[in-house]
């Protein structure tokens, strides 16, 4: 197991003893998905990764979680880095109480003999949304030399970026209209379709700056209707399109529910009638790899439908 001395304060501190032992900087950067409730897609920490796009937050997502919770990322050249080391001079003697100069330059030097050398350090980065993000980020090397065209052991992918674009990726939860909206009754068409304003489309790039992008789009390709009762209560059809159809006077009516018995003796009195929206998600082609095959994001909306009888006077 790597020597791994992990110092918590307002922030996590890495330290690791080989192949470099390398300060971090306190407070690096990190980048969020979304939040929504208790479901957290990725929330990327000591990591270069941006997200972007109308697919992070203001929706829901659905718990796809990155197959591997940390790698290394390219960072800093070996000049940078040495500055970097160099600037936390004062950290390494408050962690070394009784370190002397000599030991501090002896520290320096496995970054003072990069320089000038093609090649990059890499740094690890995990997503901290994962129950085993730190766990696996903890057992990564503080830093790794990476000769200039090489990848690590370790090292993200495009693939990977791919996943954690898809992790972040949240879409609305449905607006469901009805036409009769209040209440319905026994035989009478209940159309259904969603709220206009919402988009048809969501996407999500994950960028490592400089070196490549990934981008997963989701689009709102149909709804399914579970009239929250059996077949002998409810006939469904679900000749939708995209979204539903709002309802038209006279029109044909093709998605919805036509309920054949009253509501009367259902739990509450109503039928919970509930909207499944299914979008299906794609990947950009252009990053030389056959991208993973993502399920469907799909996202669900209930609403109660009293129905009544129809009354009638004869006479």
């Amino acid at each position: 197991m790597k020597l791994l001395l992990t110092i918590l304060s307002a922030v996590a501190l890495l330290v690791t003893a080989a192949p470099a032992m390398a300060y971090g900087n306190p407070g690096g950067p990190h980048g969020d998905g979304f939040q929504y409730g208790r479901t957290v897609g990725v929330q990327l920490e000591n990591s270069s990764i941006v997200l972007s796009g109308t697919g992070l937050g203001g929706g829901k997502g659905d718990g796809y979680r990155i197959k591997r919770p940390c790698w290394y990322e390219p960072g800093k050249s070996a000049q940078d880095m040495l500055k970097t080391q160099e600037e936390l001079r004062a950290w390494w003697f408050h962690t070394h109480h009784n370190g002397t100069e000599e030991q501090f330059q002896a520290f320096l030097k496995q970054f003072k003999d990069r320089v000038g050398q093609d090649g990059r350090w890499w740094s690890p980065a995990y997503n901290s949304a994962d129950p085993n993000g730190m766990s696996c980020w903890s057992n990564l090397e503080g830093a790794v030399w990476v000769p200039q065209g090489q990848t690590p052991q370790g090292g993200i992918t495009a693939d990977e970026l791919l996943q954690i674009a898809r992790a972040a990726l949240t879409v609305p939860e449905p607006q469901v209209q009805l036409s009769p909206d209040a209440k319905s009754y026994v035989n009478l068409p209940t159309w259904v379709w969603l709220n206009g304003n919402a988009p048809a489309t969501r996407s999500v790039t994950a960028t490592l700056p400089g070196v490549m992008s990934a981008t997963v789009t989701a689009t709102l390709k149909g709804i399914t209707i579970d009239p929250g009762t059996t077949a002998d209560r409810a006939e469904v059809k679900e000749n939708c399109g995209a979204s539903g159809r709002p309802y038209v006077k006279g029109g044909p009516f093709t998605c919805g529910v036509r309920y054949l018995r009253a509501s009367l003796d259902q739990p509450r009195k109503v039928y919970a009638l509930t909207v499944t929206t299914n979008w299906p998600v794609t990947a950009n082609a252009n990053l030389g790899v056959v991208p993973f095959v993502y399920d469907p994001v799909q996202a669900t909306a209930t609403r109660d439908v009293p129905v009544g009888e129809v009354q009638t006077t004869v006479r």
